[in-house]
């Protein structure tokens, strides 16, 4: 496509150089540039506009950047002058890709927690209902045809809109898509049209990079705030936001767009245009009510916790608002799939079960602890840590959660990073004041304790890395898979000898008193 085609829908642009010519691909990165590039200068933590000779040197035949170029650089290659070159950037890939979201029926859901299982549901629902679906998430991507591993739960602009038109060409009707605070923030999402927003709720996390909940909950209306700008702009699409109205944060989220959009609201609250009640749950599923102005539906779905009804009513409402039926969405549901790494249960030994959970979140850990509690297990042995390198502040609220909710914790690594393991475990620490915890800081043998200090009867929650495959150190990044580490100590009990496994079981409760009272701290020496 020729420049001039590429850049027509930007807003008063100045070019200098050939306006005509011929460009083969975009991109922000100039690792990727090659010959017929065009180059996006894009400001940040690493300045893209500190590469742009280096781009022209690797064979751009165009740049767009917020400053204007030297006599000698337009002398080399076509120059765009433009403002905010990130959500630019947005608007060419959309542009070059043939405003592809246009063509689909485009589902976002944002929030703090519940975005993973959400978008799994919904594009579930989808491929039911409508034969093909395009996914974009946390674990994966789903183009229609084929899925891959994902990279970041929201890719960029350029990456994004390529995969948009991929699911269009593969005749997908609708795309369910995570939509992240740090991808609406860097205008990921730029220029993309959506058809329903969905907000989940709003809990501590990446204050690391948001600085406060204010600027946190900004950025999530920020989705709504593009919904209603393309609406604004003269776009055919009936846009609506679907909000949780139990969260604090989701009714404030009402009062920013109300009357600017259409609304749509679930919860249990009597108010809502989607009302769920009578939650009834066992080991291999939940049931409930929902009620939709004048009809009441019966929800049965393969998933446990109240947390998950939020989840699945979200996705029941969205689907809705693009257009299918409740009654559908409803039935598709009682085969919802099990999403990796989301209240995972990974197997059950002499009646004592093992769940694996992305939580880590305060809120999620102590949503993922309280689904436990409700299903009504002898102990709740809970398995966590924090993550190095992030907001710092909630590793006492995690330790506090964790505690306040389990019989007995294990506090251990999740990703460290930089930071040394056992720092990171000491500030989680000081939330478990008076609480029942051990520290053994390597994460395998901290999974294989709380296995083996189970007893029938027991639940055992591992927290935190879900359906991630690796540890990250300061050094190095590890194969590393909770559900694989859990399996494997499960199976040592399987094929291990009843009698011996039981005298063990034995030996432990005769020898509870080596584990820590409730009013005092122990930390394990390893």
């Amino acid at each position: 496509m020729k420049l001039n085609e590429i850049i027509k829908n930007l807003e008063n642009p100045v070019v200098s150089g050939d306006a005509g010519v011929e460009v083969s691909f975009i991109t922000a990165d100039s690792r990727e540039v090659e010959a017929g590039a065009l180059f996006v200068a894009v400001p940040g933590g690493v300045d893209g506009h500190q590469y742009i000779d280096k781009a022209i040197e690797l064979g751009a035949v165009a740049i767009v950047a917020e400053s204007a170029p030297t006599a000698e650089q337009v002398s080399k290659v076509a120059w765009v002058h433009a403002k905010r070159t990130k959500m630019v950037l947005a608007e060419l890939a959309n542009t070059l890709n043939d405003y592809p979201s246009d063509a689909l029926k485009v589902i976002g859901v944002t929030g703090t927690n519940g975005k993973t299982t959400t978008t799994y549901l919904i594009h579930h629902i989808m491929k039911d209902v409508w034969r093909r679906a395009g996914l974009l998430g946390t674990i994966k991507f789903d183009d229609g045809l084929s899925d891959f591993d994902a990279t970041h739960t929201t890719p960029g602009a350029v990456k994004l809109h390529q995969l948009l038109r991929q699911m269009a060409t593969n005749e997908c009707r609708g795309v369910a898509m995570e939509v992240s605070s740090h991808g609406l923030e860097q205008q990921r999402v730029g220029s993309v049209n959506f058809d329903v927003g969905v907000f989940s709720n709003l809990t501590q996390d990446h204050l690391d990079y948001h600085g406060t909940m204010d600027h946190y909950f900004k950025a999530k209306l920020a989705l709504f705030e593009q919904m209603i700008a393309m609406k604004d702009a003269g776009s055919e699409k009936k846009s609506v936001a679907v909000i949780n109205t139990d969260d604090n944060y989701g009714r404030r989220m009402v009062k920013e767009i109300d009357g600017r959009m259409s609304v749509w609201t679930y919860g249990m609250n009597a108010h809502s245009d989607f009302k769920f009640s009578k939650i009834r749950q066992t080991f291999k599923g939940t049931s409930f009510q929902l009620d939709v102005k004048e009809k009441s539906y019966l929800v049965q779905v393969p998933l446990i916790g109240k947390f998950n009804v939020y989840n699945v009513v979200s996705a029941i409402t969205a689907c809705a608002a693009a257009g299918m039926k409740v009654r559908d969405a409803v039935k598709s549901l009682a085969e919802a799939p099990q999403v990796p790494g989301r209240m995972e249960n990974v197997g059950n030994v002499n009646g004592m079960s093992v769940f694996v959970d992305y939580a880590h979140t305060p809120d999620a850990l102590k949503n993922a602890c309280a689904t436990m509690r409700e299903l009504d297990p002898r102990n709740l042995i809970t398995v966590f840590g924090c993550g190095g390198d992030r907001d710092n502040k909630k590793r006492p609220l995690m330790g506090e959660a964790a505690a306040a909710n389990s019989e007995f914790c294990i506090v251990t690594s999740d990703n460290p990073r930089s930071e040394d393991p056992e720092a990171i475990i000491k500030m989680v620490e000081a939330g478990m004041i008076g609480k029942r915890y051990h520290v053994v800081v390597d994460r395998a043998e901290a999974i294989e304790a709380a296995v083996n200090f189970a007893r029938p009867g027991d639940a055992v929650l591992i927290a935190g890395k879900g359906h991630e495959t690796y540890q990250e150190f300061a050094t190095e990044t590890v194969k590393f898979d909770d559900r694989a580490v859990a399996k494997r100590v499960l199976n040592d009990f399987r094929v291990g000898d009843l009698k011996e496994r039981m005298a063990k079981v034995k030996e432990q409760e005769d020898n509870a008193k080596k584990f820590p009272k409730p009013d005092n701290n122990e930390r394990d020496p390893r």
